[in-house]
């Protein structure tokens, strides 16, 4: 092979090699890149979109759904969906309250809105890890349970908080930035660690990925997946009482769109919806993301209807382009 041969191959080589690494930085950091790009255009594009003020009020709006989507970024990926989320947010609150106003004490009160959750997520364990229904199936059904028991613990009546100072379980500012949101930056960074620093982590993975061969190998999937359920109804709980914190009051619904938040957060953040794939960190910027085109909507006044379009159009990009990208690995 002459020298000139050689020098084109390696040249070849070096594209190719070159080529893969764009791709792969496109594709796993894609809503990275994204999110940047909407943060600077709307900061140049839209008065008051960088003030301080308003970037502290996007995180305390994203706060809840943070606390609920971290964890249930893990359910994703384990393979399952959590839709009873929802509902657990409803009920714990009620139940946070009932507890609060019978005790009037502030930590039984949060305990037993954590507590609601993590029964929850027991229940929905065992339907799902052992019983064997569907996730999805599983947890839309068990949110009519929640619902309806949201409706018998109040007596469907609004429920409010006799202890003044629950207001600041959410409210109470610490640098300028609200409670919820130093709960919320606690609990990302516990799901993180969690995910992506413990054998637990990889076994989550494992079992999103091909359950049965994360069996062969030893892993304990039905136990992986129902500490996703619990965890994510933890989460939920937690979501659910600072929510009553927020508003002072809870009251009954079968709302399921605080769910469908979460779910667009975690998949437009690139976490698979198929399972054994996804971060934490792409949750939050895919959060950040949606937060911050509602945002400049909201500044901009654009009509709501067309809000809900064109997130619409965003989340089936998202879930498109994960097909995509999923099928350009298969290939090679």
């Amino acid at each position: 092979m002459t020298d000139v041969s050689a020098s084109r191959l390696a040249a070849v080589s070096m594209f190719d090699a070159g080529t893969r690494r764009v791709r792969v930085l496109l594709t796993r950091y894609g809503i990275l890149w994204v999110t940047i790009a909407l943060f600077g255009i709307l900061g140049v594009t839209t008065d008051g979109f960088l003030r301080g003020a308003n970037l502290r009020n996007v995180l305390d709006q994203q706060s809840l759904i943070l606390i609920a989507a971290s964890f249930a970024t893990l359910t994703i990926i384990g393979g399952g969906f959590d839709i009873s989320q929802a509902a657990v947010f409803v009920t714990s609150a009620i139940v946070a309250i009932q507890a609060l106003n019978a005790s009037h004490s502030i930590l039984i009160g949060v305990l037993a809105g954590v507590g609601f959750g993590v029964g929850a997520g027991v229940f929905n364990a065992v339907v799902v890890a052992y019983a064997r229904i569907g996730s999805f199936i599983a947890t839309l059904a068990t949110s009519f349970i929640w619902f309806g028991a949201g409706f018998l613990i109040s007596d469907r009546s609004i429920l409010r908080p006799e202890t003044r100072a629950w207001s600041d379980l959410a409210r109470e500012r610490i640098f300028g930035l609200t409670a919820a949101t130093w709960f919320s930056i606690a609990v990302v960074g516990l799901a993180w660690l969690v995910l992506s620093r413990t054998k637990f982590g990889r076994y989550v993975y494992a079992t999103g990925g091909n359950a049965e061969a994360a069996l062969l190998s030893g892993v304990n999937t039905r136990l992986t997946t129902s500490a996703t359920f619990v965890m994510s109804g933890a989460a939920a709980g937690l979501a659910g009482t600072l929510n009553a914190a927020r508003s002072g009051s809870a009251l009954p619904s079968d709302d399921f769109s605080f769910v469908f938040a979460v779910i667009a957060a975690i998949v437009v953040g690139g976490t698979s919806i198929a399972g054994g794939e996804g971060a934490v960190w792409r949750t939050v910027l895919g959060a950040l993301f949606i937060a911050f085109m509602v945002n400049g909507f909201n500044i901009h006044q654009v009509d709501p209807i067309w809000q809900r379009v064109i997130q619409g159009v965003v989340i089936l990009v998202a879930v498109g382009l994960d097909a995509w990208a999923r099928r350009a690995r298969t290939t090679g």
